[in-house]
């Protein structure tokens, strides 16, 4: 499994219309997207100097799965609200480990 983690430092420009719309996107995402195993997302609570805005964190069944998953047209539908309006972007995916039989996550 693949855990893919972004994080968006959001221009002054993201205004609440179209943070609505973006997080609309994020939501009609989950389970409709092949191969995403799960989304999460959420605004930053502490608002420090070294915070990040917002966190989408989405496990994907296999590196191929996030090649759908960035072309896919719900993904697509999402990027003109977000992309214009970001100042910094991040990213890792890295893999998880299969739990072990009879572990509990």
């Amino acid at each position: 499994m693949i855990r893919h983690i972004v994080m968006f430092r959001f221009k002054d420009t993201f205004t609440p219309d179209i943070r609505d719309a973006w997080t609309a996107g994020l939501e009609a995402m989950a389970g409709n997207i092949p191969g995403l195993l799960s989304l999460t997302h959420g605004p930053d609570v502490m608002g420090t100097g070294k915070s990040w805005d917002h966190v989408i964190v989405a496990d994907f069944a296999s590196r191929e799965d996030i090649a759908v998953y960035n072309t896919h047209p719900l993904h697509e539908a999402i990027k003109p609200y977000s992309l214009p309006n970001v100042r910094d972007l991040a990213y890792v995916d890295f893999e998880l480990a299969a739990p072990a039989a009879g572990s509990t996550p």
